[in-house]
């Protein structure tokens, strides 16, 4: 908070000195406007040009041009407007440059308490006192942590960033129902978000000892229906699954996790996991997880004829939350089909990539006359979504489509 009031203190300072500046100035600018005045030559013009005009009625009136009568009358305009002249040219006196001097402390007692004021009611002073204190904590003990959350909790009941430093903090320390107390006061403050509905399923799953009873599904059910890739949710499934050794059903659920987590050392963390379990995959020869896929390959009785038997069909399964290589490939030909084809782990592309490391796959079958994977215009293609890995039923998928030009 000491820079906040040292950056308010310099502010203020700053306005103090903009009104201040232009009554430093008001003696100076007074005193240059009383010497212009005094040099005013308009009115010595105008009693020149009166007795220029004067000299020339009497030269008139002694040529006889004129008589006495119209030279009284002429001399007496010209003395009218002399005087009518000199009256428009009077100004009234400048102000002495002390004058309302007495409304400079109020205006900046109004300038400086209408600006803390503001800062009071549309300032973030809560938010900057928490964060103070989270970097003050940063190396404390968990208890240490507790305790000063605790009291700013008191202080600020409704700040929701509060109660979001302080549930990792019961989380980590394992008081699991504290947590999923703040879950729930955070949930009543900001409502039913994809990401405090995962943090209070979180809490609830590790209270029942790493397991998902019907109340923790139903709220990971309603963060994945909100945002099917909400990171904790994810990373809850993932744990579950591992701890039943569905190695490949983890993987899928932490690289969800990944996909939604910002926190560098919480991806960290999730990637060391993925490869805990890839080796435990590996260790068991895949038996862990069985994968296979059945899939009926046909192509569309309109496309027929289009390419020759020989040319080349591509099978591939994809990771529809994953933008990494495919999971499985088979290459086949166009005339073998229509064709019974089974994907499994035994056709992936890389060995850290398996069919088995993932619950609902995207199938592409790509007719290629080029002979590669990559779609070229031209290509024939078909694609089933959402196809569930651990279903055994057998799929058909028909070519249908053609690859159009970019």
């Amino acid at each position: 908070m000491t820079a906040l009031w040292i950056g308010i203190g310099l502010l203020s300072l700053l306005a103090v000195v903009l009104l201040v500046w232009p009554l430093w100035r008001a003696t100076g600018l007074r005193k240059s406007q009383l010497t212009a005045e005094s040099e005013d030559r308009h009115n010595a013009e105008n009693v020149a040009i009166y007795r220029q005009r004067l000299a020339a009625l009497e030269e008139s009136l002694a040529a006889n041009e004129i008589d006495r009568e119209r030279f009284n009358a002429d001399s007496r305009e010209l003395e009218r407007r002399l005087l009518e002249d000199a009256d428009t040219q009077h100004q009234r006196p400048l102000a002495m440059s002390t004058t309302g001097r007495w409304l400079l402390p109020v205006v900046v007692v109004c300038v400086i308490g209408g600006s803390l004021l503001a800062y009071q009611h549309l300032g973030a002073s809560e938010n900057l006192a928490l964060y103070e204190t989270v970097q003050s904590l940063q190396d404390a003990p968990l208890k240490r942590q507790q305790a000063k959350l605790e009291a700013m909790t008191r202080r600020q009941p409704q700040n929701p960033e509060v109660w979001a430093q302080l549930y990792p903090v019961y989380r980590d320390s394992n008081q699991y129902a504290k947590a999923a107390d703040v879950a729930e006061k955070l949930i009543d403050i900001k409502g039913r978000q994809p990401s405090l509905l995962g943090h209070l399923a979180q809490a609830e799953f590790l209270a029942a000892q790493r397991t998902i009873t019907a109340r923790v599904q139903s709220l990971l059910d309603e963060a994945l229906k909100l945002d099917p890739r909400q990171p904790v949710a994810n990373e809850v499934l993932g744990i579950a699954a591992f701890d039943h050794e569905r190695y490949g059903e983890a993987i899928s659920h932490w690289r969800k996790s990944i996909a939604g987590y910002q926190d560098p050392q919480a991806i960290k963390a999730l990637k060391r996991v993925i490869g805990i379990a890839q080796q435990r995959m590996d260790d068991t020869g895949g038996k862990a997880v069985q994968a296979s896929l059945r899939v009926k390959l046909a192509l569309d009785p309109r496309l027929t004829d289009r390419f020759a038997a020989d040319t080349s069909v591509f099978l591939v399964a994809r990771d529809p939350d994953s933008d990494g290589s495919p999971l499985a490939v088979i290459r086949t030909t166009l005339g073998n089909l229509p064709q019974a084809l089974t994907l499994s782990d035994a056709n992936a592309m890389m060995p850290n990539r398996k069919l088995s490391q993932a619950e609902h796959v995207e199938l592409i079958a790509r007719v290629s006359a080029s002979g590669q994977a990559k779609p070229h215009p031209g290509d024939l293609y078909g694609t089933l979504s959402d196809v569930d890995v651990s279903s055994s039923d057998r799929r058909l998928l028909v070519i249908d489509s053609v690859v159009s030009a970019q």
